[in-house]
């Protein structure tokens, strides 16, 4: 998927953050994935600073050593439907979003079951909310502002 997160195209290329024929090489740290509008909107029309860019790169840094892919998917869903309050899951299922719990980004609504119980707690589903900071997580996710590795 494109890096630019307002894109969100899947087909990708591998740009250069500083161009090849300056420095020549191919590092982890001066690539990022871009698809071929938003790579030709950068390489050539000059249209996305740089320092955008290396914004978006770091930003994908921060989420990818942070959360796991149905954290990444709930900030992605959050950033691109701002108006949805809660994202519904099966319960049982606490495990796949802890790093948002655990950082204050997400809270767990438990909801009553609405077709039978049993004993373990495990049949129906629960809300998974975003708290402000998650959303603010969001909205810079959406807008390409600066996370923090905190």
């Amino acid at each position: 998927m494109c890096a630019i997160p307002t894109c969100r195209y899947t087909t990708t290329e591998i740009a250069h953050i500083e161009p090849w024929a300056k420095v020549q090489e191919h590092t982890f740290e001066n690539l990022i994935a871009l698809c071929p509008n938003c790579h030709t909107r950068f390489d050539q029309k000059k249209d996305i600073p740089k320092a955008s860019v290396l914004r978006f790169k770091a930003n994908l840094s921060v989420i990818n050593a942070r959360f796991g892919p149905m954290e990444r998917q709930v900030l992605e869903a959050a950033a691109d439907r701002p108006e949805q309050e809660s994202f519904r899951y099966p319960r049982g299922m606490e495990w796949a979003f802890s790093n948002l719990v655990r950082g204050r980004l997400a809270e767990i609504v438990e909801r009553e079951p609405t077709w039978g119980t049993v004993h373990d707690g495990s049949l129906g589903m629960n809300d998974l909310r975003l708290t402000a900071l998650g959303r603010d997580t969001a909205n810079r996710i959406r807008e390409g502002r600066l996370l923090t590795a905190d």
